[in-house]
């Protein structure tokens, strides 16, 4: 088993463990987040990564701990290569994503040949941990499917700090009531088989332990460490300043066949109090920061807590802007009045389809009739409208791609945002993909990617995969060429970051529309 380096090699600089969203493969801005795939950034937005602030809260204080958003920093892997040299961490943690794969590998390659010991995370490794061991040989350890418990035992045992902090100690015993610390002799022999969730090697074979249980409660959770990111550094279109992401609730109940969502939490839901979300909400603002996004796997997945914490944020007067996700059949007019009151200013809405058809056989479990109603009762109580769809999947033709484009220009809509259907590793809808050989040949991970030119070929029924780059372009071409887009990019040149974002965005538009 690889050990750390030896404290005699380590300065005042070093640091314990290295929290890492590396430097991104083209220069641009990715999106990548623990229970999300990485992909390139159309909108123009740079994700903060409160997982990473989450994990370093978990870890603290035994143990000396840096976060590095290099992606928000917009870092070279030249100043990433001397940063490294310079930190010299024992432990490299890393998401992996399918698009980014490659790029995070040499992330993880750099670590090793400096002598930390790297953890990969994340939804690809959590599907696909032995093919990755195998193909990567400098990844030491996979944590899969809920990190924070893995992640902290993994670095006790290593460490020698077996059952060294309390809190955490009782959150494992509370989430299996089987779990024992890992014993010093196991340590010794290098055996971590008890060690749930984890990938890792013995004696050149790759070993798979069981599936760790989820938290019960993520209310006993430590608030995740936001002051360790760069946090000035995260932007969304439409906003000005700074934002935060706090997430309310863990698990999506919906059984959608293409999200990725699942890999991590299944189909579970867990959620925080509104006394929980509000003290974190106050710890931000102490940070200056007033615009925060409630990232959840759905954010209205349970309407009483969605109600409590808009009652929790009116009655402190906390003064927030908020964003949110959501789905078109979990709101109610009621609820999205009094997220109005509460500060909401924008939902992002998964639409995918104007086709009944194409969302039945998605397992959508929703239709265009119910997002014309959400997204009215939105709209009137004066929050905006951000709608995600995705042309290609299964069942998908020409005609029902028209259905679409036709149907989102009906739709009270702020911004929209057409993708092609990725079929991510894990996902029903990538065996699927699979099984009927939609796969476009030569295809490789880092083509699965939502921004990228598709995987998918449904060449039987003449939509290939140039047909629907094709689509995507033109979608997109027709509902931004219209006032009301328009007037949305106009209305951000405001000040003079608006002007930035708005005029990145458009290029961005621009040049995705001219191919």
């Amino acid at each position: 088993m690889k050990q750390p380096t030896e404290a005699k090699e380590r300065s005042s600089e070093t640091v314990d463990v290295l929290l890492v969203n590396p430097p991104t493969p083209d220069g641009g801005i990715w999106i990548r987040s623990q229970h999300r795939v990485g992909r390139r950034s159309r909108e123009n937005m740079v994700w903060p990564q409160v997982e990473l602030a989450t994990f370093a809260a978990c870890l603290s204080p035994e143990y000396k701990i840096e976060v590095v958003d290099a992606n928000a920093m917009r870092m070279s892997w030249a100043e990433f290569e001397e940063l490294l040299s310079k930190k010299k961490p024992k432990y490299y943690l890393t998401q992996v994503t399918a698009p980014t794969l490659t790029n995070d590998m040499y992330g993880i390659f750099l670590a090793k040949s400096k002598g930390s010991v790297t953890i990969a995370f994340g939804t690809h490794v959590t599907p696909n941990t032995f093919n990755t061991m195998i193909d990567y040989p400098a990844v030491d350890y996979v944590i899969r499917g809920e990190p924070e418990l893995t992640l902290r035992e993994l670095i006790d045992a290593l460490d020698g700090k077996t059952a060294s902090n309390k809190h955490m100690t009782y959150l494992m015993e509370k989430t299996d009531p089987t779990w024992k610390p890992i014993s010093d002799e196991a340590v010794a022999k290098g055996d971590l088989s008890s060690i749930n969730g984890l990938g890792w090697r013995q004696n050149g074979q790759i070993k798979m332990n069981p599936d760790r249980p989820f938290i019960p409660d993520l209310n006993e959770l430590p608030l995740p460490m936001h002051e360790l990111l760069p946090l000035n550094e995260y932007r969304l279109p439409l906003i000005k300043g700074p934002y935060a992401f706090v997430v309310p609730s863990r698990g999506c109940p919906a059984g959608c066949k293409y999200c990725i969502k699942h890999v991590s939490y299944n189909y579970s839901v867990r959620i925080r109090t509104a006394e929980n979300v509000l003290e974190e909400l106050w710890h931000l603002k102490k940070q200056g920061i007033n615009n925060v996004m409630f990232y959840a796997d759905l954010f209205t997945v349970n309407r009483e807590q969605v109600i409590d914490i808009c009652k929790a944020m009116i009655k402190a007067n906390i003064n927030m802007k908020w964003m949110c996700n959501s789905r078109v059949d979990y709101v109610d007019e009621e609820m999205l009045s009094m997220m109005g009151q509460a500060g909401c200013h924008m939902i992002s809405w998964g639409i995918e389809s104007g086709s009944e058809e194409v969302l039945k056989r998605a397992r959508k479990g929703a239709n265009p009739a119910k997002a014309q109603q959400a997204l009215t009762w939105a709209r009137k109580a004066g929050i905006k409208n951000f709608g995600y769809f995705i042309i290609g999947l299964p069942g998908e033709t020409e005609e029902t791609i028209q259905e679409t484009i036709t149907f989102s220009k009906t739709l009270p809509l702020n911004v929209a945002i057409f993708h092609i259907a990725a079929p991510y590793p894990g996902t029903p809808f990538f065996y699927e993909v699979v099984e009927n050989g939609w796969f476009r040949p030569g295809t490789n991970w880092e083509e699965v990617d939502m921004d990228k030119s598709t995987v998918l070929d449904y060449s039987e029924i003449g939509l290939t995969a140039e047909r629907l780059n094709y689509w995507q372009k033109r979608a997109t071409r027709e509902w931004v060429l219209r006032p009301e887009p328009i007037w949305t990019i106009v209305r951000g040149l405001n000040t003079w970051q608006g002007f930035k974002s708005a005029v990145s965005a458009g290029v961005q538009t621009l040049s995705f529309i001219r191919g």
